[in-house]
């Protein structure tokens, strides 16, 4: 089985996409001739040419509209965020009028669009530009959140987003773009809305997306060999729709929860989690709910302070000690 990057599987996933339905098509800064800012399109605009793939002014809010318009007329756009700090100079497009229109239409009109890009810290490019806003799309109906943690899951989910009839929020990771791991030749898709167990375990559950995961991970490693902690990783990829079963199913058998986001901590994503869990499996629990998330002030520029600011496995690690107690 071969082994790519992360962002080789977003490439391959947009590719066949492309070649498999000739409404769909990419637009975004730089998508085209400088084969994407974090290159994840290069090569397609060789392969498919510029009515396909198509590069923008610096407008979002202008060509997020276009491709809002596009879908309702039938067609299938992706739209590629440079940061997805970027999507509240577009926030009417995607949140009032993509998120809305299939239900005050009646259901006859679809808006089958997918906006892709990184979300998140960690690269020292400051507040503006280093925003986890899958709380905030996930906060409306009609619109789903999807947060890819490796390469496979990238490609299975993306290709099924562009496939969904409903606008798709796809948040990536730029520190996760180079990652390897196996990952199929053969067509594959994840269906949007399914978790994920990335590691089985008996004493705590922990619950995250994103790099997240990658992070919680590493902390449970050393919770087995340090510890003797065995510790069951959920990854929930996608944020909207919520896979409440496989989220209970795990703490009902492990009897604790460690919630691990990116996200800031007020009216977090971790924040609803917990909800769900003390509303439905409370009776199950041995320990109170624990959350890891990043701490709550603007994105810190200085990279030495960033590092700590998001969870870190030594973060998770500690937390971890502490609900286990």
């Amino acid at each position: 089985m071969p082994v790519i990057t992360y962002r080789e599987a977003l490439n391959q996933a947009l590719a066949e996409e492309l070649e498999r339905d000739p409404r769909v098509f990419l637009m975004g800064e730089e998508v085209g001739q400088f084969n994407g800012a974090y290159k994840v399109s290069e090569g397609l605009l060789a392969k498919f040419g510029p009515k396909r793939i198509i590069d923008t002014p610096i407008s979002e809010a202008g060509f997020i509209g276009l491709g809002v318009g596009a879908s309702m007329l039938g067609l299938r756009p992706v739209i590629e965020l440079m940061f997805w700090s970027f999507y509240s100079v577009a926030f009417d497009q995607i949140l009032n009028n993509a998120a809305n229109v299939r239900y005050m239409s009646g259901g006859q009109i679809n808006c089958p669009i997918v906006i892709r890009g990184p979300a998140n810290g960690g690269t020292n490019v400051g507040a503006t530009h280093s925003h986890t806003p899958e709380n905030v799309c996930a906060n409306h109906p009609g619109v789903k959140v999807v947060v890819p943690a490796t390469a496979y899951d990238a490609k299975g989910l993306l290709k099924a987003a562009i496939r969904d009839n409903d606008p798709v929020m796809f948040m990536e990771n730029t520190i996760l773009y180079n990652d390897k791991m196996e990952v199929p030749s053969e067509e594959y898709l994840i269906p949007l809305g399914k978790a994920d167990v990335k590691r089985e375990g008996k004493d705590l559950t922990i619950i995250a997306h994103g790099r997240s995961v990658i992070q919680s991970l590493k902390a449970a490693e050393v919770l087995q060999e340090k510890h003797n902690i065995s510790v069951e990783v959920v990854d929930l990829r996608s944020i909207r729709p919520l896979d409440e079963a496989a989220i209970l199913a795990s703490v009902r058998k492990t009897h604790r929860a460690l919630l691990v986001e990116e996200n800031k901590p007020f009216c977090g994503v971790d924040a609803q989690i917990a909800y769900l869990i003390q509303d439905k499996a409370f009776d199950d629990l041995d320990a109170p709910v624990k959350r890891v998330s990043a701490i709550d002030a603007p994105q810190i520029y200085s990279s030495p302070l960033e590092k700590e600011q998001l969870p870190t496995p030594q973060r998770i690690l500690d937390a971890a000690l502490g609900v286990c107690r």
